[in-house]
This record gives C-alpha cells, structure tokens and sequence, in this order.
C-alpha cells in the first residue's frame, strides 16, 4: 500500500463543525474506495500569504492515507467539486511520519514560547 498526505484549505467562513464535516467525508472517500485514513490533523484558520477566491484566511486540515492510486484520484475529483474547498495537495511518502506533524510541533512550541514570556512579566 502506498502512503499518501492530503491537506485541503477550507473557506475562512466556515465553522468548525463544517471543517470536521468536511474532513469527514474526506475519510468515507478514502474508505468507500479500500484505502485507510492513518491520521487526522486540524491545523485551524489560518492567515494566508495571497488571497484565494476573495479569503485572506483559510482552515487547513491533513489527512494520512494509505491505498492504491485510485484512492487518490477519488479524492482529488471529490475535492475538486467541493465550493467549500479553495486549495488541496496530495503528495506521496516513502513512509507515514509518526507521532505530530512539523505545523502541529510548531503550535506547540508557539504555545510554550508565550507562556514562558506572560511568566516573565
């Protein structure tokens, strides 16, 4: 089985709720067509460096997939039809990165850089 990540960019006027949903439906995709959802990661709004389609934010969320090939043109086709979507990418790995992402690792340790500087003053 190949390994895949998939990461799609949500309009900024969607909820949470739509975004979980959105990434829902994703997965019943992925395992209507014998692929495996490994991992889902909700990287939240985020600002983006140009606009797209009127959005100067977006809800990024990534997806872990192990399946054929065909699992992936599905998904792509899927996505492409998707208005609520305003970008998508999905790569292929050599193998599945364990434990969190590089964006979630980088939440964390912003977190932990603010909390250490309201300690301080």
């Amino acid at each position: 089985m190949a390994h895949y990540e998939h990461v799609f960019l949500a309009r900024q006027d969607l909820s949470q709720a739509q975004v979980d949903a959105l990434a829902a439906s994703a997965t019943e995709i992925i395992e209507a067509n014998d692929g495996k959802v490994t991992k889902t990661e909700t990287w939240g709004l985020k600002n983006l460096a140009y606009k797209i389609d009127r959005n100067r934010k977006a809800h990024f969320v990534m997806l872990n997939i192990e399946g054929p090939g065909s699992v992936v043109a599905e998904l792509e086709r899927q996505t492409r039809i998707n208005e609520d979507v305003i970008r998508y990418m999905t790569i292929r790995m050599d193998e599945p990165e364990e434990g969190p992402s590089v964006m979630m690792r980088k939440n964390d340790r912003d977190r932990k850089k603010r909390s250490d500087r309201e300690e301080r003053s």
